[in-house]
Formats: structure tokens, sequence, C-alpha cells
């Protein structure tokens, strides 16, 4: 199967172009990164205070998914105004996590780990090593500096 290619830059994610034509990715890392980095629908109970309590935010996709309940992306938004907290950590992993689950139910990866960690001050370095079911595990390294995502969606 092979998807459009993404790659994640300092500015978000991006298309990759191969000469005037899009670049196709064979692997995985498309699909990490659009179930990493894609907004997933926050239920109202999850949302802290000090966000808009209106904006739940989701994937337009998910209105009408074609399996009940997928829904796409994470909830690492949430923690645009967190601080560098180990608290903070175990709920971005976890959030990796359930973004990343779809991929052992539906036989892509047999085992997902993930770890977050503190770069510097805003910055967060998340590493998923996906286990497939043939073949060597691979990893993907993300910065993800979310306190510049909140500042980039409210300019």
């Amino acid at each position: 199967m092979a998807d459009v290619a993404l790659v994640m830059t300092e500015m978000g994610g991006d298309l990759l172009l191969d000469g005037f034509d899009l670049s196709r990715d064979d692997g995985l890392e498309t699909a990490v990164i659009i179930s990493l980095f894609t907004d997933r629908r926050a239920e109202p109970d999850q949302i802290p205070p000090e966000l808009p309590q209106d904006d739940l935010r989701g994937y337009w996709g998910d209105v009408q998914p074609s399996v009940e309940g997928d829904r796409t992306g994470s909830l690492l938004w949430l923690l645009a105004r967190e601080k560098q907290l180990p608290q903070t950590l175990a709920r971005a992993e976890q959030y990796c996590r359930d973004a990343l689950a779809w991929m052992v139910d539906d036989r892509v990866a047999t085992r997902i780990d993930v770890t977050a960690s503190y770069l510097s001050m805003g910055w967060m370095l998340i590493v998923v090593d996906i286990y497939r079911p043939q073949g060597e595990p691979v990893q993907y390294r993300y910065n993800y500096e979310w306190a510049a995502q909140s500042a980039r969606r409210a300019a």
C-alpha cells in the first residue's frame, strides 16, 4: 500500500515532492504522522479549564467513520498549556499509544512502544517503536513543540 509521503518539518507536516510529482510512502511513517499529529476530537470533560470549552476539535473524516467508533488523530493538542512535568510525559505517551492502537487492531503491527522525554523548554521528543509481523522493528522520532502549536492556532 502506497500513500502520499508526509514528513515532519519545523513548521509541521509537509508533503514530499519527487520532481514535479508527489512522493509515495510504502512504509508506515505517513500513517504515524497522521495518527499522532491530527487533532482527535475530545470529550467535553477532557478539555482543561484554561482551554476554550467549546473547542473539541477533531478530524472531519470522523463524522461518518467506516468503522463505528474509529477516531483519527491524537489528543496531544490537550497538552498545549501543560507544564513540563512527569505526568505530562505520561499523558503524552498514552495519547500516542491510543492514536496508534489501530495499527495493532488492524495487524499492521504486533506491538507499539512510545517514549516521551523533554528536549528543552517547550519541546518534547516522542519516540515510536513499531514491531511489524515480519521484518525488523521501525523507529520514528519527532520533536514536538506543543506551545508553538497552541500559539500558531490562536494566530
